[in-house]
């Protein structure tokens, strides 16, 4: 998955429009702009701006300080290289979710995986247990939190 691929369905699944998408990074310290956001939004390869690691970073710490408020001291820095697991992770963090709510989510995307398989996610990468989140898990979870939070969508994915 992209990193643009990330940000829209994020993005659609909370409901944010563009201007939102702003106030976030602002939460993460990080400006950008209404254009910027739009370019990172288009499909078309015209108007379309690649989203590198460092902005998507930048987004999902400004998610986690929306959902769960900033913490005191020093911000988190934003990561140059961003893998699925850092993106899971961070998800995790600003969803509050334990393993069993992640589980649930990718249930309702038909998606089945032990706890063991997903605690190897979150594991630092020179655990011996450490497993990589390849992009057709982080899809599902992504799908599974857009039909918690917008339920309506459930019918077409279903059919």
């Amino acid at each position: 998955m992209t990193n643009n691929d990330i940000l829209r369905r994020i993005r659609y699944t909370f409901d944010f429009k563009d201007k939102e998408v702003v106030e976030i990074f602002a939460l993460a310290d990080v400006t950008v702009t209404l254009e910027q956001v739009a370019a990172w939004m288009k499909r078309d390869e015209g108007a379309f701006v690649q989203m590198n690691s460092l902005e998507l970073s930048s987004f999902l710490n400004g998610l986690i300080n929306l959902k769960r408020g900033k913490r005191d001291g020093e911000q988190p820095q934003p990561d140059a290289h961003l893998s699925n697991n850092m993106v899971f992770q961070k998800l995790r963090i600003a969803l509050n979710l334990k393993a069993g709510d992640i589980l649930e989510i990718l249930e309702l995307a038909n998606f089945r995986l032990s706890k063991h398989e997903l605690s190897a996610f979150f594991r630092k990468p020179d655990n011996k247990h450490y497993r990589q989140c390849k992009d057709q898990i982080l899809r599902n979870f992504l799908m599974g939190v857009q039909l918690k939070l917008r339920p309506e969508d459930q019918a077409e994915y279903q059919d």
